[in-house]
C-alpha cells in the first residue's frame, strides 16, 4: 500500500483545540480517519519549528490520500502538505526506465 508523509501546521483555532483535547486524541482521530478510508497510521509525531505534526500514513491510493488532506485543510484549523513516499524498490524500478530528456538549452 502506498505511503504518504503528511506535514501539518495548526492555525490558532487548531492549536486551541489541541490544548483542549490533547495529543493522543489527535493521533487517535487521525488513525481512525485513515482506517475508515482503507488505510492505517504508521507514525504520528509532534515537532517544534515550522511543522507541528509529521505523520506517515498508508493509504489505498493517491485520490484517497488527497481526499483526507483536502478534508483536513478545508476545516481551516490545520494546513496540510502531502508527500508521496517511494520504497527503495520503486526507486530501483524508476532508475531502470530509460528517459530521453533534453534540458533547456541542451
Amino acid at each position: 500500500m502506498p505511503k504518504y508523509l503528511y506535514q501539518a501546521r495548526f492555525a490558532p483555532e487548531g492549536a486551541a483545540g489541541l490544548r483542549r483535547e490533547g495529543g493522543t486524541s489527535r493521533r487517535d482521530t487521525i488513525g481512525a480517519l485513515a482506517e475508515a478510508h482503507g488505510g492505517s497510521l504508521e507514525s504520528f509525531h509532534f515537532a517544534f519549528g515550522d511543522v507541528d505534526v509529521f505523520l506517515i500514513v498508508d493509504m489505498p491510493d493517491n485520490a484517497t490520500a488527497a481526499a483526507l488532506a483536502l478534508a483536513v485543510s478545508a476545516s481551516g484549523a490545520v494546513g496540510v502538505e502531502t508527500t508521496v513516499l517511494l520504497t527503495p524498490e520503486e526507486v530501483d524500478t524508476a532508475t531502470s526506465i530509460e528517459v530521453d530528456y533534453r534540458p533547456p538549452g541542451g
